[in-house]
């Protein structure tokens, strides 16, 4: 742990992945412990950081809901420049907070600032409510994201997101049978968890060399 930021990886990885948790659980959650577990030990250095709400929450224990994910955009700005990177970085996070990450990519990657966005288990709508898209912005995207997908996430599925007009710049890697952290039923997909957590490493670290060419 450093300040806010928690690091996995070698401090001299030539490229860094900075990562905001999802709404409801903290950035040490079991999720994105094996996240950035694999993504370090394909070769990256991950930073985590929580935002203010969740932060609070650790020592007050109130269970407000959080901020709507707009007003968190000055955090996530906050959090980059204490990160304050020297190399190549990609910006993004779990859910909520790779939609964050999403609405700040274009600008920062227009600067030279980031160098592209990912995405484990984007919210494109809310559970049980598929007309209520978070898709908008995605449709001009000029930053190169990587969205790593399960097949039967709630929050957008295979079939749902067939349908949705996305920048070209965004690809998805599909996670079959994965849920929301991407997790899959071994005993209907023949995968484990620890088997697509390694895909996904595998897939950004491929991704992130196309983006140095």
């Amino acid at each position: 742990m450093q300040g806010r930021l928690l690091f996995d990886g070698a401090d001299d990885a030539n490229l860094t992945i900075l990562l905001a948790h999802g709404a409801g659980a903290p950035m040490d959650s079991a999720s994105m412990t094996a996240s950035a577990a694999a993504l370090a030990t394909a070769g990256f250095r991950v930073a985590r950081f929580e935002f203010g709400y969740m932060a609070a929450r650790r020592t007050s224990g109130d269970r407000k809901p959080p901020p709507r994910a707009e007003m968190l955009i000055p955090e996530y700005r906050t959090a980059i420049d204490e990160l304050g990177s020297t190399g190549p970085l990609i910006i993004g996070g779990k859910s909520m907070g790779g939609r964050v990450a999403s609405m700040i990519a274009d600008e920062l990657h227009s600067a030279g600032k980031v160098a592209g966005l990912l995405c484990l288990g984007y919210p494109f709508h809310p559970p049980g409510k598929p007309a209520q898209l978070r898709t908008k912005h995605l449709a001009g995207l000029v930053t190169p994201a990587l969205i790593c997908q399960g097949t039967r996430d709630e929050f957008g599925t295979r079939e749902d997101v067939a349908g949705y007009a996305l920048s070209d710049a965004i690809e998805i890697l599909w996670l079959e049978d994965g849920d929301h952290d991407l997790k899959p039923r071994k005993s209907i997909s023949g995968f484990t968890a620890a088997d697509h957590m390694t895909t996904m490493a595998e897939a950004v670290k491929a991704w992130a060399a196309r983006l140095a060419r």
